[in-house]
């Protein structure tokens, strides 16, 4: 099944005391392109969340948001800076003894000054935090999977109707060709009889003539090989793999053969029938560009 380039998914939930919401939206672009935003503290988890979306995504420019939001009072560890402690203790009991003062150093004194004390958090268990993450991350990916899927299907639903539309010009070209002979080899005729009036009309000249500008403006070749792209087209729709490059690739040899169709045939009614493949064609290259 084809998937667009274009995508949407959001998921939040609560899980182990911590409110964790993901929103991811990608847009076209010619390679993979991830970048994501997570808390300062959740850094760890970047290269994961681009891990696992490129292992469901082939390209696409993706944008993703992580917000975790702690329900309950964080772990933390406080230390006493001991050497810090002492010197301040030191320093009171050298004023106590020198100016004979009360000695009433107490915890409580020592607690005044902050400096002894240092407060962090406690060591993140990053595992636990990165499975809650991906029980809500993966939700967000497959709800972003299935929108491109559901736009990729009327991606191929509008290409594939484009291509019978191409094909149905290519019979027109396949029947009108051989007619643009016939319509030729009768006005030379015509002209030289004109020209000429009672001489005699070398016939086999003018089946000559006939047989160069049959070889000029002949066109089964290209015809044949816009129905193999055509047809290797729908093939791709059908394919399970990324194929937005190859299927842009194909589109240009579509085109090609259309331009030699056009240049070589020198008909009015073909050339209408190529403007109208041309035109078709530079709709499948609009809708192409947002295929994965």
């Amino acid at each position: 099944m084809i998937r667009s380039m274009t995508g949407y998914g959001r998921q939040q939930k609560t899980i182990d005391g911590m409110n964790i919401t993901v929103e991811i939206k990608s847009v076209n672009h010619r390679y993979f392109d991830f970048t994501s935003r997570v808390p300062r503290a959740y850094g760890f988890l970047e290269e994961k969340l681009k891990s696992y979306v490129q292992s469901r995504v082939a390209r696409g420019k993706i944008e993703c948001c992580v917000q975790i939001e702690a329900l309950e009072a964080e772990d933390c560890i406080v230390e006493v800076n001991h050497s810090l402690a002492s010197g301040y203790y030191n320093a009171f009991k050298e004023l106590a003894e020198r100016y004979d003062l009360k000695n009433d150093i107490s915890v409580s004194l020592l607690s005044r000054f902050s400096d002894i004390f240092s407060v962090h958090k406690a060591e993140a268990d990053e595992e636990k935090i990165w499975s809650a993450v991906l029980e809500v991350f993966s939700g967000a990916v497959d709800a972003f999977v299935e929108m491109r899927q559901a736009e990729g299907k009327k991606l191929k639903e509008d290409i594939l109707s484009r291509c019978d539309i191409i094909l149905g010009c290519v019979s027109f070209v396949e029947e009108r060709s051989p007619q643009t002979v016939k319509e030729y080899n009768d006005k030379l005729l015509a002209r030289i009889q004109e020209v000429l009036s009672d001489v005699h009309v070398d016939e086999q000249r003018i089946l000559t003539e006939a047989a160069i500008y049959a070889d000029k403006v002949a066109v089964a070749e290209e015809t044949v090989r816009l129905r193999s792209h055509i047809e290797q087209l729908r093939n791709f729709m059908e394919s399970e793999e990324a194929i937005g490059r190859k299927t842009d690739f194909l589109v240009q040899e579509i085109n090609r053969e259309a331009n030699t169709i056009g240049s070589k045939a020198q008909d009015v009614e073909i050339a209408r029938q190529v403007i109208a493949i041309k035109a078709e064609v530079e709709k499948i290259r609009e809708q192409v560009q947002n295929i994965e």
